[in-house]
């Protein structure tokens, strides 16, 4: 016959074993290894910042702005008698308006938190404005109401998320923040077709949008050689690499031709 367990002396080797746990012993964790700290950001001395100028130029003639026909609702038809489209805005020395200059390629390394200030968008007299803005990744965007009449705004971006908000009431806000960086994220009004913007979404803030004499200024950066680009709703984009010493200020200008 097999004996019969001695059940006194599993339970206190079980105790044992327990207690001796309870105290660390055994065989030890591995230790855990620290995540090499991320490389610091270059340093970058506000002092020395340069400044890039320029002016942004039409060859060729440019299509008179269309008139925008409201009469859909009437409500916009008497706020905005006579609006004309924004595609063309043209100074009378042949500048170009509405054109956004930007910092495309040359920031490796340097972080430039967001602004806590909301950009702001407004609807009134049934058109977005402005009509082509920037902002930063993670700056809040503020959209408003500004019309007695129902609007809505619809971002149809492709990397960022898509958003679709009727505003009803005058007065109403809208708040978005963008997670990403893109360039363009057109804007649309689902009841007024004739209603558009576009923003370009940047994670730095060296970027600007020529008013009609075609100027623009962008400060604050740090030395080196970047590549800038300027872009038009209908014109396309086009590139220039630019080099910017310590407090420099340099001039860069951009000609857009019009298709013959």
């Amino acid at each position: 016959m097999s004996p019969r367990p001695l059940k006194g002396f599993t339970v206190s080797m079980l105790a044992l074993a327990l207690t001796t746990a309870a105290c660390g012993g055994g065989s030890e964790a591995p230790s855990s290894t620290a995540a090499p700290a991320a490389p610091a950001a270059p340093s970058f001395d506000p002092a020395t910042a340069a400044t890039l100028t320029g002016t942004i130029t039409l060859d060729g003639t440019a299509p008179a702005p269309e008139v925008i026909r409201m009469n859909a609702d009437p409500v916009c038809a008497r706020e905005n008698k006579g609006a004309t489209t924004d595609t063309f805005v043209v100074g009378d020395s042949g500048t170009l308006g509405n054109v956004l200059v930007y910092l495309k390629d040359g920031l490796s390394g340097h972080t430039f938190p967001a602004p806590t200030t909301p950009v702001h968008m407004t609807q009134k007299g049934c058109k977005y404005s402005p009509h082509v803005f920037g902002i930063q990744v993670g700056q809040p965007l503020e959209i408003l109401n500004d019309d007695p009449t129902l609007h809505n705004i619809h971002a149809l971006p492709e990397i960022n998320q898509e958003f679709n908000t009727g505003q009803p009431i005058q007065g109403m806000k809208f708040n978005h923040t963008f997670t990403a960086r893109e360039v363009m994220v057109p804007f649309k009004c689902d009841v007024h077709g004739w209603m558009n913007a576009y923003v370009a979404v940047l994670d730095h803030p060296f970027f600007a949008v020529t008013g009609p004499d075609g100027s623009f200024e962008i400060s604050g950066l740090p030395p080196g050689t970047y590549t800038f680009e300027a872009w038009h709703e209908r014109l396309g984009a086009q590139t220039m690499e630019v080099t910017v010493g310590a407090s420099e200020s340099k001039a860069a200008d951009f000609t857009f031709k019009m298709a013959s």
